[in-house]
């Protein structure tokens, strides 16, 4: 592409501070940005990004339509929500004005498995439209490829182990309350656990009725049997409360959490497959004490081991600078509704982005 690619934010929380910034250093051009919140609307982005006024002034998302046809954007990032009906009439949005999209909605990284038809809706459209929607972000590197590449270095696997942990405090409140931080634990059983408590055949229909709550790894465990060509035979999930033996002030959630009550929880996705191999993940979101930091760890089981530890990544950073990478290789990719795994390894980009661009 002999151009800049034009870039509009969608949502200006905390992950945005990042995405536009990171969008700017590597020679994107920031065209518009996309927000709900009253106080935001109509100030300019630099008071979100910091420095000098820029003239591009936040939307609302009731006129979001007509200020991306105005526009015309290569791209939207979306950074609002984590689940994929949150975000669902953003991407609709851009496939039906046939904009491409990627989204840091964890659910986003792999829906099939938890919300096919409104994948499928998105999918058509995006088809006909001739863009390409998808979810990226830390779980692309960190509790994907960089799996994937340890399994392609081992002779024989029978198990896949991970686990990782992060702050909800740096993602905002709508990701707290998902994990139930704040939560007493008899709100956490009834609101968040007991989706856990059904039977197969209730799942199914929750998720045919594109009702069901996934915790991130379902969607992870889903794209990870997809990458290593794996049929899955049965996936489960548990989610269990996180608590402090003291108050935890937060101030995303604006309250101090009890001690005993919930600060976020954690969620083991444990996943069956016809070749033998089971996936077993988990991933601790929680507000913080002053002795937790974040930690990702995955263990490849066969022959040989292999662990692999990343201690204290900077989770928020790493997000970002994914999905921001990444960009090149949406725009790149076919039309429709595609997942990471079929746009080949992440790369870091050295150029600006628009050298690595293939359609003019």
């Amino acid at each position: 592409m002999n151009r800049k690619i034009k870039v509009v934010q969608y949502g200006v929380g905390k992950m945005s501070v990042y995405t536009m910034r990171y969008a700017l250093e590597k020679g994107c051009e920031i065209v518009g940005a996309i927000d709900i919140n009253p106080e935001l609307i109509g100030k300019d982005i630099s008071e979100i990004l910091g420095g000098n006024p820029t003239g591009i002034l936040i939307t609302g998302a009731s006129d979001a339509e007509k200020m991306l046809k105005e526009t015309k954007p290569d791209i939207c990032v979306v950074t609002t929500m984590s689940l994929f009906n949150d975000v669902y009439n953003a991407l609709e949005l851009c496939a039906k004005l046939g904009i491409n999209a990627i989204t840091t909605c964890e659910e986003a990284f792999f829906p099939m498995n938890s919300n096919p038809v409104s994948v499928k809706a998105i999918d058509t459209i995006a088809k006909e439209t001739n863009c390409t929607i998808t979810g990226s972000g830390y779980q692309d590197v960190y509790w994907g490829e960089l799996i994937s590449a340890i399994a392609s270095s081992t002779q024989r696997i029978t198990k896949i182990k991970g686990s990782s942990s992060y702050n909800v405090e740096e993602y905002g409140i709508a990701l707290a309350q998902a994990h139930g931080a704040g939560l007493s634990l008899d709100e956490f059983d009834k609101q968040i656990a007991s989706v856990d408590r059904m039977s197969d055949e209730e799942r199914k229909q929750l998720i045919d009725n594109c009702e069901y709550t996934p915790s991130y790894m379902w969607n992870v465990n889903g794209w990870l049997a997809e990458k290593l060509g794996l049929t899955v035979v049965s996936q489960t999930q548990k989610c269990v409360p996180q608590t402090c033996d003291e108050n935890l002030n937060s101030t995303t959630l604006n309250m101090t959490i009890p001690k005993g009550n919930a600060t976020g929880m954690s969620a083991v996705v444990t996943t069956t497959t016809k070749e033998g191999i089971t996936i077993e993940s988990e991933c601790i979101g929680k507000v913080y004490s002053k002795n937790d930091f974040d930690k990702n760890e995955w263990t490849v089981l066969g022959e040989p081991d292999t662990t692999i530890v990343v201690n204290r990544p900077k989770t928020v950073e790493l997000t970002c600078a994914t999905v921001i990478n990444r960009i090149p290789d949406v725009i790149n990719a076919k039309a429709g509704f595609v997942t990471t795994d079929l746009m080949g390894e992440p790369t870091y980009k050295v150029k600006a982005l628009n050298e690595y661009v293939n359609k003019n």
